[in-house]
């Protein structure tokens, strides 16, 4: 039987760390560039800039808390007053909603 050559241990050396060079400040993708909502929309977001991400969950916090989803149809959302002004109708569903949002967002 061959033996089968072993690695002799490394002697430890201090290994000098490398320390990163601060990158260029990113630039943000669409999803996450602050976008200015509209007036109809700044009367539930806000009215600063936020990303879209976070335009949505403000939107479906709105939408919790005044309990608008159709308890039939959970994809569904009845508008109040201030979502039939960016819906523009009574009904929208959820995956509809986003097309919505846009139109009333603004880099």
């Amino acid at each position: 039987m061959a033996k089968t050559p072993t690695k002799a241990a490394a002697p430890k050396a201090e290994t000098a760390k490398k320390v990163a060079a601060p990158k260029a400040a990113a630039k943000p993708n669409a999803l996450q560039q602050p976008l200015k909502p509209s007036p109809e929309l700044a009367a539930i977001v806000g009215d600063k800039p936020l990303a879209r991400g976070e335009v949505v969950s403000k939107v479906w916090e709105h939408i919790k808390k005044h309990n608008l989803q159709n308890p039939e149809n959970k994809r569904e959302i009845v508008a109040d007053e201030k979502l039939k002004k960016v819906f523009g109708k009574d009904k929208c569903s959820m995956f509809e909603m986003n097309k919505h949002l846009a139109a009333h967002l603004k880099a």
